[in-house]
Order: C-alpha cells, then sequence, then structure tokens
C-alpha cells in the first residue's frame, strides 16, 4: 500500500468510522458494522474535511463535479424475493425456527415498505444532497456569489432527477442571484451513463475462475442456518448461500430508508459474517469496473467519453471571466471507473490475485457510498492568468492523482489534461472511440 493511498484510507475511515483509527476493513467493520455494505453505504456526512490553503494569490473560480444519487431503496425485487422465497419454502415444510419465523415477518415488512418505491431516493438521500451542497458554497463562496453560472444535468432516472433538483435547489436557497441551466435528457447519456457493452462483459472465464473460488469459501453461513432453521439439511446448498447473502444485503440497505430504526437484521450477523460480505461485494466491483489484468486492464474505460467531457468543458469554463459550476448526477457504475481511470488515491491498481486486494488497500466501499462525488475544484489569480491549478476532492476529501505536482495537494492543469488525453487518445486508437 501506498504512502498517499494510506493517508487517504485514514482520513476515510476516520470519516466513515466517525473517529476509528482503523488499519484493515475487518477492524473498520468491527467498529461500525454498516461499512460492510459496499455500493449501500450511507455517504459520510458528519466529519468536516481539512482544506489545504491555495498557493497565495489564487483563488476558486470553477468546479466541475460527478456526482452519485443519494440514498435511496432497493431498485430490484430479487434482492427481497430470494430471500423470502426460501424462508416461505422453509415454512411450507414445518422447518422455520421461532427466529426463523420472526425474520420472515420482518422481511415482509420490508418489502411492503418497498412496494412502489424500488430504487427511489429516500428522505436520507434528499438529506445527504443538501448538506453536500451546502457544504460545497462554504468551502468555495467565490465560485457561488452573485450570479454565477450553475449548470446541471442529470440521468433521466428519477432518483437522479431528485439528487440534482435538491442540489440545486440548496443553493439556490443560499444565493437566489444565481443563474442557472437544469437539465435531465437522454441526449446526455453518452457521457452521463455510458456503459460500454465490450467492457462491461466482464465475466470473461477467467474471472469467473478467480471470482468463483473468492467467493464460494465465503458466502456459506452454517451457523446462521441452524438459528432460522431445524433441519438446515433440508434447504439445498444453493438456498442456503443465497438466503445468507441477500439477509445480509437486505439488512445493509435498511441504512438508507426510514426502517433503519425498525429493523432487525443486522443482530443476525457477526462481525465475521459481515467482512466475508464485504470481501465478495468488494473483490466483485474490482473485477467488474478496475484495473484488474483478469480482465485486460481496461475496464475503467468506460468512462473515456465522461472524462474527455469534463476536460473539454473545464477548458471552456476556464476562459470565462465570472464563476460558475457544471454538476452532473449519475450511478456508482460511473463513478467508481471514473475514480479508477483517474487513478484518484492509487485506485488504479492492477493485481490478478484478488486476495491480494483487500490487503493493498483497493476499497470500493470508500470510493462510492451513496451521495458519493468527485469534484474538480479550480484556482487562477485572475481570468488573464495562464497558469490555472486545481485539485480534486473525493467525497469532499483532498485526493491524489498520478500527477507530479510541485504544489500537493494542487496540480497544474495544463499537466492533467496533457497526460490524460493522451492517456484516452492512445485507448482509442487501438480500440476504437465508440
Amino acid at each position: 500500500m501506498t504512502r498517499n493511498m494510506r493517508i487517504w484510507m485514514t482520513t476515510m475511515l476516520l470519516t466513515l468510522a466517525s473517529g476509528l483509527w482503523a488499519q484493515t476493513a475487518r477492524e473498520a467493520i468491527a467498529f461500525n458494522p454498516k461499512l460492510s455494505a459496499s455500493n449501500y453505504c450511507v455517504y459520510p456526512d458528519s466529519v468536516k474535511a481539512t482544506m489545504t490553503p491555495p498557493p497565495e494569490g489564487r483563488r476558486p473560480f470553477y468546479i466541475s463535479t460527478y456526482s452519485r444519487h443519494g440514498s435511496r431503496y432497493v431498485s430490484q425485487r430479487k434482492c427481497y424475493d430470494i430471500p423470502m422465497a426460501v424462508l416461505t419454502k422453509g415454512d411450507s415444510m414445518g422447518l422455520l425456527t421461532p427466529l426463523g419465523k420472526s425474520v420472515m415477518a420482518e422481511l415482509r415488512a420490508i418489502i411492503d415498505d418497498a412496494e412502489g418505491r424500488w430504487g427511489e431516493m429516500s428522505g436520507i438521500g434528499k438529506q445527504q444532497l443538501r448538506h453536500i451542497a451546502t457544504r460545497m458554497t462554504q468551502n468555495f463562496p467565490e465560485v457561488f456569489a452573485g450570479k454565477a453560472r450553475v449548470k446541471a444535468r442529470s440521468t433521466t432516472v428519477n432518483r437522479c432527477i431528485l439528487s440534482m433538483g435538491t442540489a440545486v435547489q440548496q443553493l439556490v436557497a443560499i444565493n437566489p442571484q444565481l443563474s442557472i441551466d437544469m437539465n435531465a435528457s437522454k441526449a446526455d447519456f453518452w457521457y452521463l451513463n455510458h456503459q460500454d457493452r465490450r467492457l462491461r462483459q466482464y465475466k470473461t472465464p477467467q474471472v469467473a475462475k478467480a471470482f468463483d473460488e473468492y467467493s464460494e469459501k465465503r458466502i456459506v453461513n452454517e451457523r446462521l442456518m441452524a438459528q432460522l432453521f431445524t433441519q438446515p439439511d433440508s434447504i439445498s446448498p444453493d438456498d442456503q448461500k443465497w438466503l445468507n447473502y441477500y439477509l445480509i444485503k437486505t439488512a445493509l440497505i435498511q441504512q438508507n430508508t426510514h426502517m433503519n430504526k425498525r429493523s432487525q437484521l443486522m443482530t443476525l450477523f457477526s462481525e465475521d459474517d459481515l467482512h466475508r460480505f464485504w470481501q465478495i461485494e468488494n473483490v466483485w466491483w474490482y473485477v467488474q469496473h478496475g484495473f484488474t489484468p483478469l480482465n485486460g486492464s481496461q475496464q475503467p474505460y468506460t468512462q473515456r467519453h465522461l472524462l474527455r467531457k469534463i476536460i473539454h468543458e473545464a477548458d471552456s469554463c476556464i476562459l470565462l471571466p465570472e464563476p460558475g459550476a457544471q454538476l452532473r448526477f449519475g450511478h456508482e457504475t460511473v463513478l467508481l471507473p471514473l475514480a479508477c481511470l483517474l487513478g484518484l488515491n492509487g485506485y488504479d491498481y492492477q493485481t490478478d490475485n484478488l486476495e491480494d486486494l483487500e490487503h493493498h488497500g483497493w476499497w470500493a466501499c470508500l470510493i462510492f457510498p451513496m451521495a458519493s462525488n468527485i469534484q474538480f475544484v479550480f484556482y487562477r489569480k485572475s481570468p488573464r492568468d495562464s497558469d490555472v491549478i486545481f485539485k480534486i476532492l473525493l467525497n469532499e476529501q483532498e485526493a491524489t492523482l498520478p500527477l507530479p505536482t510541485d504544489m500537493a495537494p494542487y496540480y497544474h492543469w495544463r499537466d492533467f489534461r496533457n497526460h490524460y488525453l493522451k492517456m484516452l487518445d492512445d485507448y482509442e486508437a487501438v480500440r476504437g472511440k465508440q
């Protein structure tokens, strides 16, 4: 693990775990079990980031972001239907223990609550977006002063539109003079939510073998089955496996809804159970979106269009005399590979040994909690300044890039654009621009 990655991980764990100096994922989960939720982690909304002052004479004038939507309900019924089907079958066979019957009743209440809300943003999600927008104006007031222009774009998914609307509404509440341009259109999908079919076909035979070997020994939970069923051996191995997996997932999802104060499912699982679930999820996200040699080390290039768009729009906005911001709202399946493509905090790490991933510090949960965001914050001395600099924030924490700089955590924009445009050009020269 590199020094920069260790420093950043410590910062994020302090934020996510509310004060824990954890060195391993197992330690972090022991302190705060909800950290095992992977992409269902709640945004670290309580710890204020420490901002490094810019070089003398430089002031922020432009912000460019990509943000995930706020906390939401589960998007697909199968997360609940699969465990309910196993429990219902066990009940019909007279195999449920009193605890098993209680779990089935709670799961039914969760399903009833989620009915009609599949994939929708919750009240917790709206609060996250309001807080992030407020902190953005507090940290960089020059960008949102006077009649500054704010251009906001979202995918057409309801939770993303609401995230955009909530954030912009908060900005306008703080400064009613802002000039707002807001839209959600399929015309913007080519960069806001591009899913390259070639690169998303991640489960090659080599990947499938490595992932299955990694996950199979972690997904079984004989202890839990013995608590839920009077005769666990009467439940098929596959049913046991997926009941355990989706019950953990269901328990963790509830932290994003108002059911978080009513659900007792988390008490079913030990720290080891949750850590094993976290390991499976972490590796699954890596083989889908990380630079693993098992997949040819190319998956993050799914976001090449988004990165090029960010660069080109920044080039245009740098030429303007007035301040402004460009805010983009989408999904974790975009934000995670974008972070890997940028090499934020060492997330361009490459390995074909999935057992090494956790030890190295490639932890997806630190990248893409609900409402996660990447912010490019630009600084200059005046509109005539030819040496524009910027820093990059990941979930409002200062982050590092694999670029040399004489003013860390700030970078020269010309160095960034030259490096990444060449990287994108080199990829497209070989694989094409589609």
